[in-house]
């Protein structure tokens, strides 16, 4: 096929998108308008905080727990406006529910290795070492565990875990390579059991450039890992961040953030298991287009059976944090439903996160900033986004 008629495909496909998205509202912090509510849940003149997908979210009855980078806001010539040498992970915490919140110093609790995003003066850092001893058990209610990478492409890796609710970290522990070109991931994880985790990682393309996606887990409480299976090929941009579920003893299903590199497109792509994790099938894109930069995928199985997927549409012209809902398990998807727009945001957003209340109120944690109006702060803060998804049955 000639590249015009690509083209012409291409703006066929983005138009009919276009055409049926459905809008929610357009409105601005601490406004509810049709079940539809936005929090800062962290702001601070000076500073840029962003990134939550880079880190993990939980949630404890009225309780969430969302990681996220905080640093020195500062101008540059590239797509972020931080100072990568003052990055440091913070973690905001809610007891109601997601209406109010508190900040806590990753540092301070444990976190205590340098990563990526995770500036310690070497003489304060801790290296990592291997774990020793088995975590207890990984069903125990207090326990969330946190991955980490050095750089994204090819790491390497390590994590933390906390048996109180991430309230004190343990680690920096080493992550092996799994015979990888290299593991540089984030954290997306099921627990299985008391001593087997399931955990879906980046790791790098032979070229050593980010990203493939694998499935690994342990069986012995995370002394030692299986790399179970690559999930889809190499491909020729990238394939990171999986956001996955578990549907049945048998079935998962993950999406992820996918790039094609000629032409450009940034969409999401979906997996689908049926053994275990053994093998994967491609499944239809639950998002085609997501815009100047891509956005990493929310994904959570509802209380109703129901998948919702939240992720942000990024654009030089205005930002939008969009939803879409699926009845049969990802084969389907709603249409676009908008969220959030129309006040102000760069493409310097987006990386969400969402959990469910027990209310059934979804909430969705993201950055975010108002930087194209007319005399508003330039500075990135964490929001979040509160809907009731019942509105769009």
């Amino acid at each position: 096929m000639h590249r015009k008629s690509k083209y012409f495909i291409t703006i066929l496909i983005l138009f009919a998108s276009i055409s049926c998205t459905q809008k929610a509202d357009i409105s601005t912090d601490n406004e509810e308008v049709s079940g539809i509510k936005h929090l800062k849940v962290y702001y601070k003149e000076g500073r840029f905080a962003g990134w939550p997908a880079n880190n993990g979210i939980w949630i404890w009855e009225d309780e969430i727990l969302v990681g996220f980078v905080e640093s020195e806001h500062l101008d540059t010539d590239g797509f972020h406006s931080y100072n990568r040498e003052s990055a440091q992970n913070k973690y905001a915490r809610s007891l109601d529910g997601g209406e109010t919140w508190t900040i806590e110093d990753a540092y301070e609790q444990g976190q205590t290795g340098i990563a990526f995003d995770h500036k310690i003066p070497e003489d304060e850092a801790d290296q990592p070492v291997d774990l020793a001893e088995p975590i207890e058990d990984f069903t125990d209610s207090g326990f969330v565990i946190t991955f980490m990478r050095d750089n994204y492409h090819n790491g390497p890796s390590t994590f933390y875990y906390s048996m109180d609710r991430g309230k004190e970290w343990n680690g920096p522990y080493k992550f092996p390579n799994l015979d990888t070109p290299g593991v540089a991931t984030r954290t997306d994880y099921i627990v299985e059991g008391p001593q087997e985790l399931s955990a879906f990682m980046n790791v790098g393309k032979e070229n050593g450039r980010e990203g493939q996606v694998v499935y690994t887990k342990t069986t012995d409480s995370g002394l030692n890992w299986e790399l179970v299976s690559y999930i889809g090929g190499e491909p020729e941009g990238f394939n990171i961040m999986p956001s996955t579920v578990r549907l049945s003893d048998t079935e998962l299903y993950t999406v992820m953030r996918s790039r094609e590199p000629e032409p450009r497109r940034d969409f999401l792509k979906a997996f689908r298991s049926t053994d275990n994790g053994a093998t994967w099938t491609e499944e239809p894109n639950p998002a085609f287009d997501t815009g100047n930069g891509g956005s990493p995928p929310a994904l959570v199985k509802m209380d109703d059976g129901r998948l919702a997927l939240a992720y942000i549409f990024r654009s030089d012209y205005g930002s939008r944090v969009q939803l879409r809902l699926s009845e049969d398990n990802g084969k389907t998807w709603s249409n676009e439903i908008t969220l959030r727009s129309g006040d102000g945001a760069t493409k310097d957003v987006g990386y969400p996160r969402m959990v469910q209340r027990e209310d059934g109120n979804l909430v969705v944690i993201y950055y975010w900033n108002n930087a194209l109006k007319e005399g508003a702060k330039p500075y990135r803060y964490i929001a979040a986004t509160i809907v009731n998804p019942d509105i769009y049955n």
